[in-house]
């Protein structure tokens, strides 16, 4: 980057959150790959299939208690890091309505396991894997992203993250064993949950503090719009696997999640770990420089592109190898779903940080429109593709829906003359 667009000490930082972030995602994405072929091979494909029907399932409820807040929250944090009596405010309003969803989310949960039979056959599973929902509420990741401090992340997850591997390796060591990978997941959630609250409240000095019920009100409305927006994301990507686990069985639904799983990593690493680093970052340099920011996010979102046009061709041509180490096979649902999903997952890249800009720019309302638009004709699009393609047709979906996003994207900023 060039110096003129981002200065020395903002650089500094912003690779230092980078790298941070680029080791934690490493190793979020590596260990569970690591951790794959494992799994597939002592509990099998059907048990693998049932564990991650029940992830996308509490998924939905991840969404829900997180609000949106690690958008929001995240970037009010960045524009008020110096004053801590505003952190103190903000982090009390967002983690007492995060404690309030969460409390709604187990009740939710416990009424659809005791009403649909499927749900009731395996509830074990789902209340395992609903610790998870408790772990992430508790890490106030939002903060640290904010505050642009990532290092204590990046740190308690890789401890976690390697401990959790070792528990995996030690503890299930046959099928019947499937049911403590959900929990071990859950257990892990909390566990880094726990110290990233404590660390936060030791790092910057907070308290919390019971907050009136017009702020919390206020609160509410603030992450609604961006709330919507990822409900309407997730609408056509987690419902992916939640799609393939109720109109086919759970052997089918686990190899589609490990090409998703093979295909996300792709897609997000180390993508996610600079558009995370350099968020807060835009933000403030959009508060100051419009023009400025809007040079960066260009000269990033075209280095970004350029860079998956080389890289998804190759890991296209390895599919095959790719899923044969990790799969113990070379199972040919699993790479034809890789294949396709690597399609979308560039679309997503070339969109990535233009589409994250209508967020630095203040207009929630047209990132929300945008996603809510692709969410009605996304979802339903799934099912039917499912229907007419069977097991590829989700990964249809995608394609088609990514493609579709970035199409209106571009033509969105040009009509509002946003750039």
């Amino acid at each position: 980057m060039s110096p003129r667009i981002l200065k020395h000490p903002e650089r500094k930082l912003v690779l230092e959150n980078f790298f941070s972030l680029t080791i934690l995602q490493g190793l979020s994405y590596l260990l569970p790959l690591i951790i794959l072929p494992y799994l597939i091979r002592v509990i099998g494909a059907e048990r693998f299939g049932l564990i991650a029907f029940a992830q996308a399932f509490v998924h939905y409820f991840m969404i829900l208690t997180d609000y949106g807040f690690s958008l929001t929250a995240s970037r009010r944090i960045s524009l008020h890091k110096d004053k801590k009596h505003k952190i103190k405010t903000i982090f009390s309003s967002v983690m007492t309505i995060k404690i309030l969803l969460t409390a709604f989310s187990f009740i939710i949960m416990l009424l659809l396991i005791q009403s649909i039979p499927r749900f009731r056959q395996d509830w074990l599973v789902y209340m395992f894997s609903f610790g998870a929902v408790t772990g992430n509420i508790l890490f106030p990741v939002w903060l640290f992203q904010g505050a642009e401090r990532m290092k204590y992340v990046t740190a308690i997850n890789v401890i976690g993250g390697l401990i959790y591997t070792a528990c995996i390796f030690i503890f299930v060591r046959s099928t019947a064993n499937y049911i403590y990978v959900p929990l071990l997941n859950s257990l892990l959630a909390l566990g880094t949950g726990i110290a990233g609250l404590i660390i936060a409240f030791k790092k910057f000095g907070l308290e919390f503090v019971e907050q009136p019920f017009e702020l919390i009100q206020e609160e509410f409305k603030t992450g609604w719009s961006v709330f919507v927006s990822v409900v309407a994301i997730n609408a056509y990507t987690s419902t992916r696997i939640f799609a393939m686990g109720l109109l086919t069985n759970n052997i089918l639904t686990g190899y589609y999640s490990i090409a998703e799983r093979i295909a996300y990593f792709v897609q997000t690493f180390p993508l996610d770990s600079f558009s995370q680093a350099i968020y807060p970052r835009l933000n403030r340099i959009f508060h100051k420089n419009n023009e400025r920011a809007l040079k960066l996010m260009r000269k990033i979102q075209a280095s970004t592109t350029l860079s998956y046009v080389v890289a998804i061709p190759i890991i296209f041509l390895l599919a095959p190898w790719i899923v044969g180490i990790i799969c113990g096979q070379k199972f040919e649902a699993v790479i034809l779903n890789l294949r396709l999903l690597l399609i979308a997952a560039f679309f997503v890249c070339a969109n990535a940080f233009r589409i994250q800009f209508l967020l630095v720019c203040g207009r929630q309302d047209i990132y929300s429109k945008l996603h809510l638009a692709a969410a009605m004709v996304g979802l339903p699009l799934i099912f039917v593709f499912v229907f007419l393609f069977s097991y590829p047709g989700v990964a249809i979906s995608a394609i088609t829906m990514e493609f579709a996003i970035l199409l209106v994207t571009k033509h969105t900023i040009k009509k509002y003359s946003i750039y």
